[in-house]
């Protein structure tokens, strides 16, 4: 019997309707049909592939403030923050792989040693199969459309198993790719929770991406390394804020509030921890404070803050900052957020320390610790302080000093005098370190991440033999010898004997 879910807005409790959960039959169905599919999608050139992003950018183009009004009800976040975060983010993307696919994957020469003359080579990036993307709630249009892209551009079918959380914006997906006439099994929606993505993975694709918690990418893994499916794991964050004397003060507030408290704090890159020099504390503290009490919170227009999307997260906030409050940390705005209620008042705590959970273990949430620091050696300890590394940001006047601060965070990915805004760039790579995930999409190395990376070597196949092979001789001991100390060694130890070898041993290839 198919389990139901009920759809409902988060910000206003309004039901959107229901649907119907994917059977393991049917999941198995899915993979039938991705895989049948394969066969004629990576045959088509790149040429073709690229025209169906074009027409969903365009489609995209002309419908998106309509979606970004359904991402909105499935989310409770404001409609701007959908339309700048979820469809402008992924038109940029289409954009960046019309102009530059055929550069990222096209064959990449690569040199050959001088020894293995005449022979060429190259890198082919040839498709993997059938990839399943497990998407999250938190973005759950461009995090679940753009690995799909991806994947599809590489010569790849998808089947996406979009979060429970956020369903409806799982069939907004669905009629997006049925509007651009994708081809019959290319790309698959599966709708579900945790069963469906598990009957997923069990279905053996032949990539898995997941975005989402710690603990269920590293039940992913397990379950894939059963039958060794490669897996790309973008996972949580807990990412560090450092704020140095120097710091242009005004921009550095800005930052903090928007990094800590867009989408309500519910980004695998917000700020969940800042440091601040000790020499301009009193002042920042200040400038945070005024701004985040400055924010509107409501749903879904004429506001910064919308309401949280996901009830069970709510509870992980309340544990986290009733435990800081409870060992003496100071709630400067909001506080303890309510237990019956979707929306959670910006809140920034001060007097906290590195043991509490608020500074250990990622809220998703709109909550700002902050903490000082003296030195530039004890910043960066605090910030690598953490089992987690997708995120960072530095802040400096000092271009010097930045550069050296941010080299040494443990993060996948650095931020100088902004935040989160790495991630905008689709020329770089994304992904993190530690316990943040595993792989890198985005970038050149993230779209060739969905193909299987062929080396070939080509020899024009016009000699009789190679200088390798059989039969061995006294000749052939020499040549190899002889070349060791010529190409690698003292000229001195290359006599005439040995020479005489090498030519013989040529003449004999030919």
């Amino acid at each position: 019997m198919m389990a139901v879910m009920s759809m409902q807005n988060p910000a206003t409790g309004e039901l959107l309707g229901s649907l119907q959960e994917a059977t393991p039959e049917q999941v198995e169905d899915a993979m039938a049909r991705a895989r049948l599919a394969f066969s004629a999608w990576s045959a088509t050139s790149l040429a073709e592939r690229l025209d169906y992003l074009t027409r969903l950018r365009h489609y995209l183009v002309d419908h998106g403030e309509e979606i970004a009004r359904k991402i909105s009800e499935a989310t409770g976040k404001v409609t701007l923050e959908a339309y700048m975060t979820e469809i402008f983010v992924t038109v940029d993307t289409i954009r960046f792989y019309e102009k530059h696919a055929y550069q990222m994957l096209a064959d990449q020469p690569v040199p050959t040693s001088l020894v293995l003359w005449p022979k060429k080579s190259y890198i082919h990036y040839k498709p993997m199969g059938v990839v399943a993307v497990i998407s999250p709630w938190n973005y759950p249009f461009q995090l679940a459309v753009i690995p799909v892209l991806s994947a599809l551009v590489a010569g790849n079918t998808v089947i996406l198993k979009p979060s429970e959380v956020t369903a409806s914006t799982g069939l907004l997906i669905e009629e997006v790719f049925s509007a651009v006439s994708m081809p019959d099994g290319v790309v698959t929606v599966l709708h579900g929770g945790r069963e469906a993505g598990q009957a997923l993975v069990a279905a053996r694709p032949d990539k898995i991406f997941f975005t989402g918690s710690v603990a269920t990418g590293k039940k992913i893994m397990a379950a894939a390394s059963e039958h060794l499916i490669p897996v790309e794991l973008e996972l949580g964050g807990k990412d560090p804020m450092i704020v140095f004397e120097d710091a242009h003060l005004e921009r550095a507030a800005n930052g903090a509030v928007w990094g800590a408290f867009t989408n309500s704090g519910q980004v695998c890159m917000s700020v969940e921890r800042l440091f601040v020099h000790e020499k301009v504390y009193p002042e920042f503290l200040k400038l945070v404070t005024e701004k985040t009490k400055a924010l509107r919170q409501s749903y879904p227009d004429q506001a910064e803050v919308g309401s949280m999307t996901s009830s069970q997260q709510i509870g992980i906030i309340r544990e986290h900052v009733n435990e800081a409050l409870a060992a003496g940390a100071t709630a400067v705005t909001g506080g303890l957020p309510s237990s019956d209620s979707m929306y959670i008042a910006p809140t920034i705590l001060t007097n906290v320390t590195p043991d509490m959970k608020i500074m250990r273990d990622e809220t998703f949430g709109p909550v700002l610790p902050i903490m000082t620091f003296a030195s530039e050696e004890e910043a960066v300890r605090l910030a690598n302080s953490s089992p987690y590394g997708l995120n960072a940001s530095v802040w400096s006047a000092n271009q010097t000093k930045a550069d050296r601060v941010a080299r040494q965070l443990d993060s996948g990915n650095v931020c100088i005098n902004d935040v989160i805004i790495s991630y905008a760039n689709p020329h770089l790579p994304f992904g993190g370190v530690k316990q943040s995930g595993i792989g890198r999409y985005r970038g050149p190395s993230g779209l060739q991440a969905f193909t299987h990376s062929i080396s070939v070597i080509h020899d024009p196949g016009k000699r009789k033999r190679e200088f390798n092979w059989y039969p061995y001789t006294k000749d052939q001991e020499l040549t190899f010898v002889g070349l060791t100390n010529l190409l690698y060694g003292k000229l001195q130890n290359v006599n005439r004997r040995t020479l005489s070898a090498i030519w013989r041993e040529f003449k004999r290839l030919f």
